[in-house]
This record gives structure tokens, sequence and C-alpha cells, in this order.
């Protein structure tokens, strides 16, 4: 059911001329993809020298609230900017990428990197930052950097995987791969 509706919208994206428009156009998808990329370097860029520090084993002798203070604004207008060119992306193919394995396992990864942030970023400013200028943080802290680094190079690997079509839906797959992909009309074939 959630593949058809899933489906649904991206059939319904593809109906806009726009969408059409941006994937067809000779220079505007290859812009909005190239800053997708180059915003995505800058936020992990960001992220990477935080949970660093957050890991204890980088910037030792520099406060984390400091490195979190400075960098949390170019890191998040690199999030931002990332997310906007990320949804263009999808509006430009919405329904290949509806049914990419690939797309489906970043959007999942993308969650549990988000609700791993809100969680680092509750715990350091609930906290009472006794730990500010320790070279290693509590432990807390290092196992949500650890998640945030594993979670964004899946994020990114995944993302990687999507201009594959190892497992697109006109290919011959088990069925569990048409369920997972979303192929909505090959896995009425099978019934």
């Amino acid at each position: 059911m959630l593949n058809e509706l899933l489906l649904k919208f991206a059939t319904w994206l593809d109906t806009f001329q726009a969408s059409t428009d941006l994937h067809e156009a000779l220079y505007m998808y290859g812009w909005v993809e190239g800053t997708h990329v180059l915003t995505l370097t800058l936020f992990l860029g960001m992220l990477l020298v935080i949970d660093l520090r957050l890991l204890g084993v980088a910037f030792r002798e520099i406060p984390a609230s400091t490195i979190i203070e400075r960098l949390d604004r170019p890191m998040m207008i690199g999030f931002i900017i990332m997310l906007i060119t990320g949804v263009l992306l999808y509006f430009a193919i919405p329904v290949r990428s509806t049914q990419s394995i690939w797309f489906r396992i970043k959007v999942v990864l993308l969650i549990a990197a988000g609700i791993n942030a809100l969680l680092i970023r509750n715990m350091t400013r609930a906290s009472d930052m006794s730990w500010d200028n320790d070279p290693v943080p509590p432990k807390r802290i290092r196992l949500g950097a650890t998640l945030s680094l594993g979670l964004w190079a899946l994020v990114v690997a995944a993302g990687r995987m999507m201009a594959y079509d190892w497992w697109d839906c006109h290919k011959e797959m088990p069925y569990f791969m048409y369920w997972a992909a979303g192929c909505v009309n090959e896995l009425a074939a099978f019934e």
C-alpha cells in the first residue's frame, strides 16, 4: 500500500512541466546536482570537525563548545542548501527516484542521521558542559559522534549508488527486491 501511494505521488510530480524541464535542461540539472554535492562537502566538512572533537581524537585543546559554536552556522547553511537541491533533484526524476532501492535507503539513513543529530544537540545543550575542556568527552557524546560519522558515510554511499541501475524495476529480480524498490507493476505480476 505504501509503495502504491509513493508511486502515485511520484507520478503526480512527474506530470509537472517544471519537473521535465529541470531534468532535460542543458545546464540547470547539472548546476543543481553540482550545488548539491558542493554543499554536501561543506556540511560534511564542518560535521567532521565537530564529530572528531566530540570523539576526542582531534582538536582536543579547543573547547568543544567553541568548535560547535563556530561551525554550526556554516554547517547548517550547507545542510539547508543541500536539502533544497536534493528536493529539486527528486522533483526532476520522481518516478525513478521513488523506485530506487538506494534512494529509499538514503532517505531512511537521512532520517536516522537527523534523529542522531538532534539527540547530540540536545545532549550538548542539556548538559552542564563540565566536560567542555576535557580532551575526551563522555561516552554517550562519543557514541553519538561515531553514529553520526557512520550514518553520514552511508548516506553518501547510498546517494552515490543511485546512479547505478542494478536493482531498477525493469530488471528481473526476486520478489523482495521488487517490494523494497517499490516496483508496483512488477509486484502485481507476481500475484
